[in-house]
Formats: structure tokens, sequence, C-alpha cells
């Protein structure tokens, strides 16, 4: 799939040591980076939601090091990436899963 030009990092979370980013193109997802920042280092894990040769991965490991990691200011020696294809298949939270078991208490008790 050629990689569309005009790519958006919209930020989900910040901690003092961590970001992360849902990684948008035209009208869809392209994935999600989770940036971790340790001292000498940046550590990112890249899951991406549509297939990408090499050279457009390289092409997004670029801009998220242009736009997201020079930005962040912190000193590094190297930044490590991990790249993951695939798709996301849910999304949990403690209040889903306080539902779940009130459901299960609920059904066992009938």
């Amino acid at each position: 799939m050629e990689q569309p030009t005009r790519v958006i990092f919209e930020r989900q979370y910040r901690t003092p040591y961590s970001e992360g980013y849902h990684i948008l193109a035209g009208d869809g997802r392209l994935g999600h980076v989770d940036l971790h920042y340790t001292r000498g280092s940046v550590y990112a894990t890249l899951v991406l939601e549509t297939e990408m040769d090499e050279e457009h991965v390289l092409d997004l490991i670029e801009r998220i090091d242009e736009s997201l990691v020079l930005s962040a200011e912190v000193e590094r020696e190297d930044l490590l990436v991990t790249v993951f294809q695939g798709r996301q298949t849910g999304f949990y939270s403690d209040d889903f899963l306080e539902e779940r078991q009130a459901r299960r208490t609920r059904d066992d008790g009938a």
C-alpha cells in the first residue's frame, strides 16, 4: 500500500517518561505508536493496522522521530523501534471488566 503523504499524530496520553499516539492518514488510522523515554535511548513500539513495505515503514519512523521524539527535547543516543503489523481486536477498561464480573455474578445467582 502506498503511504499517504499527510500523516497526523493524535496524542492519546502523556506521562513524564512516555507518550502514545494514534497515527492517522486520510480517512483512517494507520496505527499506533508508544514512545518510552529512558536515559540515553527512546524505545518505540509501532503497531501498523495496514500493510506497508519496509521503505514506507522507514519513512514513517523518520516522521515519528522528527515530529514526536525530537520535539520532546530529551537527550538520546538512539531510537529503538519494534514494529508490528496487525489490527485492533478490542479495547478494555476497568469499567468493562467490572460489568463483565457483575453479569457473571448475576447469571450464576439466577
